[in-house]
C-alpha cells in the first residue's frame, strides 16, 4: 500500500471518528485500517490519533494533517465526480469553427438536436472564414471545423464531405433586362458586383473559376456576410455573388432572379475537418459521431 492509500484511510478514520466506520466506508477489514494507520504514523514519526473512552480522536498533529488531507482528498473526489459527468455528457465543452454559411445551412440543426439531448454541454462556435478556421484547428483552438471548399488541406487533417452546394449570381428589379437571357461570363465585368471579402474560400473559389474563363472581377461592394449581399441585391445596389440557399426565399418570391450563363459554375462542398492528433472532449467526439450517423442515414 503506498502513502496515498494511507492518507485515504487516514481521511476516512478522521472523518468517521473510528476504525470500524472507516473500514465499512472503504469496504476493507478493520485490521487493515489499523495497520495502515500504524504504518502512516511510523512513516511520519508522530501519533495521529489518541484513544479515549468514546473511541479515538485526532491529536494536534493529526488535526493539522487532516486539515490539509481533507482538502486534497475532497478535491480528488470532486474531480472524479466531474470527470464522470463529463464522460456521461452531463457537462463539458465543444469548440467549433464555422462560417456564417456552414453554420446556417448545415450545422445549426445538429447543434439544436445535440443541445436538446445534452443541455449541460457548453458549445462555443468561433465564426470565421474557412482559412481562419483551418488555422484555428491547426493551433488546437477548436475541436473541429465545418468549412466550405476550396480548402488548403494540411497533411495531418481529415476532411469529410457532408453537403453539396452551388454558387449563383442574383439581381433585383434594376437589372430586369438580364432576366431569362443566356449571358457570357465576360458580361460580369460590366456589372456592379457585390461579393464577399477576399479572405473567404467562397470569394477565392469564384475568382479562380472566373479567372480560368478570362474574367477578372472588380466588385463595387465587398461585404463580410452573404446575408448582407442578399440585402444589397434586394435594393438593386448590384448583382450579388452568393451560395444559392442564401437567396432561395427571395428567388421563390420573385424579388430576386438568377443570372443564367452559357457556362455552368461548378458545385462545391461543405466539409467537416478534424485533426486526429488533437485531443478532443468526449462531448466533441459524440457530436462528430452524430454528424457522421446523420450523414450515413
Amino acid at each position: 500500500m503506498n502513502n496515498l492509500e494511507y492518507y485515504k484511510v487516514f481521511y476516512h478514520v478522521a472523518k468517521y471518528g473510528g476504525l470500524t466506520a472507516a473500514a465499512e466506508a472503504l469496504s476493507i477489514s478493520q485490521p487493515a485500517v489499523s495497520q495502515s494507520m500504524k504504518q502512516l504514523e511510523e512513516a511520519l514519526g508522530t501519533k495521529l490519533f489518541s484513544r479515549t473512552a468514546r473511541g479515538i480522536r485526532l491529536t494536534q498533529e493529526g488535526e493539522l494533517l487532516y486539515s490539509y488531507v481533507a482538502k486534497g482528498y475532497e478535491q480528488i473526489e470532486q474531480g472524479e465526480k466531474l470527470l464522470q459527468q463529463m464522460l456521461h455528457l452531463e457537462l463539458g465543452e465543444i469548440r467549433i469553427g464555422a462560417s456564417d454559411m456552414t453554420l446556417k445551412y448545415y450545422l445549426l440543426p445538429y447543434l439544436e438536436q445535440f443541445h436538446e439531448k445534452y443541455p449541460g454541454i457548453k458549445v462555443t462556435v468561433t465564426n470565421a472564414p474557412t482559412p481562419e478556421t483551418l488555422s484555428f484547428l491547426e493551433q488546437g483552438k477548436i475541436d473541429f471545423g465545418v468549412v466550405s471548399t476550396p480548402i488548403e488541406q494540411a497533411p495531418d487533417m481529415e476532411v469529410r464531405v457532408v453537403k453539396e452546394i452551388e454558387d449563383t449570381f442574383v439581381a433585383g428589379r434594376r437589372f430586369i433586362q438580364y432576366k431569362n437571357r443566356m449571358l457570357d461570363l465576360q458580361e460580369l465585368e460590366k456589372l456592379p458586383l457585390i461579393t464577399l471579402e477576399k479572405n473567404t474560400s467562397t470569394r477565392r473559389y469564384m475568382d479562380e473559376f472566373l479567372r480560368e474563363n478570362g474574367v477578372v472581377l472588380h466588385p463595387e461592394f465587398e461585404l463580410a456576410t452573404s446575408d448582407m449581399i442578399v440585402q444589397f441585391a434586394l435594393r438593386s445596389l448590384g448583382v450579388g455573388s452568393v451560395m444559392r440557399e442564401f437567396a432561395e426565399e427571395h428567388l421563390e418570391s420573385g424579388k430576386l432572379f438568377e443570372l443564367r450563363f452559357n457556362k455552368r459554375i461548378p458545385g462545391r462542398q461543405f466539409c467537416v475537418v478534424t485533426r486526429p492528433k488533437n485531443i478532443v472532449s468526449a462531448a466533441a467526439r459524440n457530436l462528430l459521431d452524430m454528424l457522421h450517423d446523420n450523414e450515413e442515414n
